[in-house]
């Protein structure tokens, strides 16, 4: 497994292994091309009589959800279909509302698209069998959260620890989230956490956090498309998503990059030799 960027590696000063990992949910753990958050999203702006394009909508997944609608209403584009629609330009009671549509209407759609991706149950326990202990951080507020960690214990995967965003008063990039899973795990330094994500945002925290940080291009949101549908894709056409992603993932400053998190335990190993070889510290100096 190939190391991408030594830009921002973890500052190392005694010999460590990994302890911790922190999780994404949706298009990581759950929700196969982070599916259920799109749809919701563009139905709430439908019901506003503005359409908004999956393109403008992943360009901020990851980020809490009230900031994500704010950073869609601000787009130019979407600016002007809403002032179209409503003879005006769309303000912060505006984001309100459509928020406040949003939340219920998510809801519904977690049941349909939350299932627990294949292979994570089993990878969880190859990593907890490592001695890692297992946080998460989201884009979800805590209801949200909640429905989605009851349907996964269902399915076999329970973490050690869930934070949200509205528990440590910000969300993505910042580092906050990995913080308190860090307090609430044990564990330091943050160089022994990893922090795992399929979002330009969930690279862009760990890294802030000080963590070693993954990205996840196959079932994630960069690539976008259901199980189904990827599964569907003819072999080119796939390469060629998967080599997007991985590139953009790449670029945000990702550490590493996997296509599932089933496929992590490689580089673990390689973090883990990082760590030992202190080339973390020669790298950040």
């Amino acid at each position: 497994m190939k190391l991408l960027t030594r830009s921002r590696l973890p500052r190392v000063d005694e010999p460590i292994e990994v302890k911790a990992l922190v999780l994404d949910w949706a298009g990581t753990t759950v929700d196969f091309g982070s599916l259920a958050p799109a749809r919701t999203l563009e139905r709430v702006f439908a019901a506003k009589g503005v359409r908004v394009t999956d393109a403008e909508i992943r360009a901020y997944m990851g980020l809490p959800k009230h900031v994500q609608i704010a950073r869609i209403l601000a787009l130019p584009r979407v600016k002007a279909a809403w002032r179209e629609a409503h003879a005006r330009a769309p303000g912060d009671r505006d984001v309100d509302d459509v928020y406040e549509n949003f939340v219920p209407l998510q809801t519904e759609c977690l049941r349909e698209y939350s299932r627990v991706l294949p292979g994570v149950p089993e990878a969880v326990e190859r990593f907890r069998g490592r001695g890692l202990k297992i946080g998460t951080s989201t884009g979800y507020p805590r209801e949200m959260t909640d429905l989605i960690l009851a349907w996964a214990r269902k399915e076999g995967y329970s973490p050690d620890s869930s934070v949200t965003p509205g528990e440590v008063g910000w969300g993505r990039p910042q580092p906050f989230m990995i913080y308190e899973n860090a307090v609430r795990l044990g564990v330091y330094p943050m160089a022994a956490i990893v922090k795992v994500g399929d979002t330009l945002a969930d690279v862009q925290e760990g890294l802030n956090a000080g963590c070693w940080s993954v990205g996840v291009a196959a079932t994630g949101n960069l690539v976008g498309l259901s199980e189904q549908e990827f599964g569907a894709l003819p072999p080119a056409d796939k390469q060629e998503r998967l080599r997007s992603a991985r590139a953009e993932l790449a670029r945000a400053g990702a550490h590493f990059v996997v296509d599932y998190v089933a496929e992590l335990d490689a580089v673990l190993d390689e973090i883990d030799r990082c760590l030992k070889a202190g080339e973390a510290n020669e790298a950040a100096v």
